[in-house]
Parts: C-alpha cells; structure tokens; sequence
C-alpha cells in the first residue's frame, strides 16, 4: 500500500485491503474480457491490442502517480523494491514467458482470473506454471550461474539514458500514445474496418486529453533533490534566505545542560569519519538524501524539539536548513561558523590574555570551561550519538 502504510493503514490491515483490491483487480480483469485466451493472444496476431493498452496504461499512470507521491513526500523511493536486472535470465525467462503466453494464451495473473470464472484451458495453464516453477526450483544448482549472469543491479531507465526523470516520464507517455494509435491501425486493416483509426467522437477526444494531461504532468512534480539543490546552488540566495542562527556560545551552554536544556537536538550533515572523530552528544549524523526518506525526517516533526543543523562551515548547514525548510520542516536552526567555528572558538579556544572588561573575563571563563566539559560529554554520551537510525527496510518480491 505504498504511503499509507504505517501511518495510516497498518501492517495487518494491509493484507485485508491488498485482499479487497486484489478481489476488485480479478473483477475488472474479467469484465474487460481478459479470461478470455483469445483476447490475449489477439496481441500476438493482431486483431486485439486491448492488452497492450491496459497494461501500457497502467505502466504510465503508476510512473505519473509514483512521481506525484515522491514530489509530495508521501512516498519514500528509498523503501521501494526495485528487482535486480539479470540479464541473460531475463532474457531466457522472456522468451520462456512469451511462448507461454501466445501457446497458452494466458499470463500468471490472467490464468487465476479465468481459473475463478470455471475455464479449464487456465486451470491446465496454472498446473504448468506450477510444474515449471518446480522443475526450475529443483534444478537451481544446474541453472543457477545462468540465472545470475550479468547482473546489472537494479539500474533504472532515466539514469541509464542520463535523461531528467520528468522528461523520460514525458518521453514514455508520448511513446505509448503513439503506440495506441499505430495499434488501432494495425487493428483496423487485420479485422477489414474501414474506419479511420482516431475519430473525433467524445471517447477519443476524452482519451487523447486524459493522454496529454499526463504528459504535461511529468512536468508538474519535477525531481525534488534536484531541484532543490539547483536552487540553493545561488550563493547570494543562500545568504539572503532567511535562516535562524545559533549562537556559538548558547550552543555550547545547552551541549553542556543537556538534562536541563533537552528541547533540542542536533543534526550533523559532516562526513561520518569527522562524526565518528568526534561528535556531540545525543547528535544524529545526517546526510542530504535522509531529507527526503519518510522515516528519518520524523525525526525532524518532533513538536517539542528545536532542530539544531551543524555541518563543517555554516554555508553548508544553511544550505540543508534551507532545503529542509523548503520541504516543509519547522523549527530549524543552523549553528553560527559551523563546525569548524565551534572548534576554533570553542574547542581550541585562546583565552584573551589581558581581558578589558567584565564581558571578556565571562567569555574566558564560560569557553574555558566549554573547553574542558563538552569533549568528556562527547566521550561520555557517544554511544547515544550515531547515524540516524532506519528500521522500516525494503519489502523484498513484486513481479
């Protein structure tokens, strides 16, 4: 169930409502006419491109949805399984699957739904798709270095080509309108009709709208990291992006009462060895992409809590406060001169040699005494300071 579930639907109430459109899915896949094995073999002769349609339809608008919801924050991609590409396996399996198709005249799913409605060329379907499923599980050992020849990973089309995700999208929605319409004549001279294959009637003026209204909307819901980080590329627009600013000096007092001053927490974007060199306590080392994954920015939603950003310089944490208040974040603050100002003023701080007055013999005394305290906290409360921790993992399977 994709976004809603934790949040809103839970982990058992996800299997009752995949089982209810699971139900609904048969049903629709029926009534378009898809038990029926010479609608789908028409694919392969000519007369019948409702297959190709459908399934082309549904590839479309679940790329358009997956990219609404991920521009929304409501999908986090990082969870989503992407199934590693095998080539010579997949290659086999196509061939394997496509022979099956055009001879049984069913695919795995279409075969169940016939199997329901009582048609015994898809039962007979679905007892050889079981015995094929066993001689392959039996014989793994004999198959296994074929199966995993050429393992490509889990590349995804837009990167491979070195396209912008919203252009691929457009490029892919384009491609199967024209498809649908080289389709139709394709249909129209195998079944003899005379008719042109696009008419100007409600339906295809309703199709061809609903075509181009997700074409355009490929551009609607743009790659947020990238366009978040081309915005905050401007200098001058980062300096002049309003952001709340913590004192150096307030930092190190609530660093220091952390028991008493326990309203914020801190989020270091330095890289993990520098964290691991040293880091504050009950810090969380943070990075760019952990922005945008659904379950680490919770952290970042916590009502009560002041959320302190720290990088190496403070442009920097600026940068990623920015972006996260973009994103819709609250309560955010960059520390002043980032880590490397902290260290300077603080960590290995000089003292004023000939203090002139009663602010600077504060000053030495407070940082001096900065100085001493926060590298025994650090020590002390390491083991409450680390990466940012992620429990939900990515559901394995999907077909």
């Amino acid at each position: 169930m994709g976004p809603l579930v934790p949040d809103i639907i839970s982990n058992n109430l996800n299997f009752i409502v995949a089982l209810v459109i699971g139900i609904f899915f048969g049903m629709i896949l029926e009534q378009a006419g898809f038990s029926t094995s010479r609608k789908l073999v028409g694919l392969f002769y000519g007369y019948d491109f409702t297959v190709l349609r459908v399934f082309f339809t549904a590839g479309i608008v679940a790329m358009i949805g997956v990219m609404g919801l991920e521009h929304f924050g409501l999908l986090d991609i990082s969870l989503v399984y992407i199934n590693p590409t095998f080539l010579w396996s997949a290659i086999i399996g196509g061939i394997i699957m496509g022979l099956g198709f055009v001879v049984g005249g069913f695919c795995p799913g279409t075969s169940v739904c016939a199997a329901a409605i009582g048609k015994i060329d898809a039962m007979i379907f679905i007892g050889g798709a079981f015995l094929g499923v066993l001689i392959f599980a039996e014989g793994y050992p004999l198959f296994e270095s074929l199966y995993k020849a050429a393992d490509w990973g889990s590349p995804v089309f837009y990167d491979t080509l070195s396209l912008p995700k919203n252009l691929f999208a457009f490029i892919m929605v384009v491609f199967a309108l024209s498809g649908f319409f080289v389709a139709s004549i394709v249909e129209n001279r195998v079944n003899g009709i005379k008719k042109p294959p696009i008419r100007f009637t409600p339906y295809y003026v309703g199709i061809a709208s609903i075509g181009i209204l997700l074409a355009i909307s490929a551009f609607i819901f743009p790659d947020r990291k990238t366009t978040l980080l081309e915005m905050t590329e401007d200098r001058e627009f980062l300096e002049a992006y309003p952001v709340e600013i913590m004192e150096i000096d307030q930092f190190a007092m609530c660093v220091m009462r952390m028991d008493e001053c326990n309203k914020f927490q801190i989020f270091d974007f330095r890289s993990a060895k520098d964290f691991a060199d040293f880091s504050f306590p009950r810090s969380y080392l943070f990075t760019f992409d952990n922005l945008f994954e659904k379950e680490p920015t919770q952290l970042l939603t916590i009502k009560t809590r002041t959320n302190v950003f720290i990088a190496d310089d403070e442009l920097t944490a600026r940068k990623m406060a920015i972006i996260a208040h973009e994103l819709g974040f609250k309560r955010i603050k960059v520390l002043q001169g980032g880590f490397s100002g902290f260290r300077e003023m603080v960590l290995n701080y000089q003292p004023i040699e000939s203090p002139k007055n009663i602010d600077e013999v504060n000053r030495n005394r407070f940082r001096l005494k900065a100085q001493q305290a926060i590298p025994v906290l650090a020590a002390q409360f390491k083991s409450a300071a680390g990466p940012v921790k992620k429990t939900q993992k990515r559901v394995i399977g999907g077909c």
